[in-house]
């Protein structure tokens, strides 16, 4: 009985030919999905936009955030702090703090304002103290590390990077922010775990500079580390024992990454490994350490000054 397996085909159909044809030019980097050019064009439109980065791979969103009670809402909106909607509990006492805080939020525009019972706003916030005023905070959108530097080298600068290591406190993480913004700095990072993240507090400290300075995460900070150092960029942690003083360091005014780690313990073992250079600012006041915003503002004024 004849099988049905299909003999050998005469000819190719044309289909060889068609797969010699060209495929037109190579598009340029910036329109090539996935290129660090790419990202850099976005993050650079969405800068000018004036809204906070959105995450690559390692990067993502945080989580929401509530603020609660009038003092913390009407601050958080003063400073302004992203939110997108504000819960104010039915039957209220309208005091000047509730009224402030609706104003505020009209003012801002984007803000749902949602009038809420009493026990919703208990259930919303576990039982705090929220004095019938809830504030919602979107999570933010935190930039891809490779993206901070591919900004820079695309607006022909030497990139000036702030990284943090085991930094807690989302206050030292604003005034960081807000330090890179005033001195040229083309964003900061931060590991994804054990780390502080962009809640309301550091947008608070930051007086608004995270708006248009971008925050990146990075899931491996000594992996987001060796990748910089592999881009030519200059990798120098400060800690109090370091090699060489803060003058004495030539890399200042090329492309650079500050590493600043903990009041506390200071760099951890791996990223202080990975430094190109362990740096220390002197200090002859006696100051066993500075806080990680003032040992982030004392580089970066030096590295400004020498660029300059």
């Amino acid at each position: 009985m004849p099988g049905k397996k299909k003999g050998p085909q005469v000819g190719s159909g044309g289909q060889r030919r068609r797969g010699l044809e060209g495929k037109g030019p190579t598009p340029p980097a910036e329109m090539r999905k996935g290129h660090a050019k790419q990202r850099a064009a976005q993050a650079k439109a969405r800068r000018a936009q004036g809204r906070p980065q959105r995450g690559g791979p390692r990067g993502g969103k945080g989580t929401s955030e509530l603020v609660v009670g009038r003092n913390s809402v009407v601050e958080a909106l003063s400073e302004g702090v992203p939110a997108n909607a504000l819960y104010v509990q039915q039957f209220i006492d309208n005091d000047d703090r509730v009224r402030e805080a609706v104003r505020f939020a009209g003012d801002r525009g984007g803000i749902r304002l949602v009038e809420a019972p009493r026990p919703e706003l208990d259930r919303m916030t576990n039982g705090l103290n929220h004095q019938g005023l809830v504030l919602q905070v979107p999570p933010y959108e935190y930039a891809h590390p490779e993206d901070l530097a591919a900004a820079a080298f695309d607006l022909g600068e030497d990139p000036l990077i702030v990284a943090l290591d085991g930094v807690t406190d989302p206050r030292n993480l604003g005034a960081v922010v807000r330090s890179a913004s005033a001195f040229g700095g083309h964003g900061v990072v931060v590991p994804e775990r054990r780390a502080a993240g962009m809640t309301a507090g550091a947008w608070k400290t930051s007086a608004g500079t995270a708006a248009r300075t971008p925050v990146a995460r990075a899931t491996n900070l000594t992996r987001a580390l060796e990748s910089y150092q592999k881009a030519g960029l200059t990798v120098i942690g400060l800690a109090a024992d370091g090699d060489v003083e803060l003058g004495d360091v030539a890399a200042l005014d090329g492309p650079l990454v500050v590493v600043v780690g903990s009041e506390g313990k200071g760099l951890s073992r791996l990223v202080g490994e990975t430094c190109d250079l362990r740096v220390r600012i002197p200090m002859p006041g006696g100051a066993e350490s500075l806080n990680a915003g003032v040992a982030a503002g004392v580089v970066l004024y030096e590295a400004a000054r020498r660029r300059a």
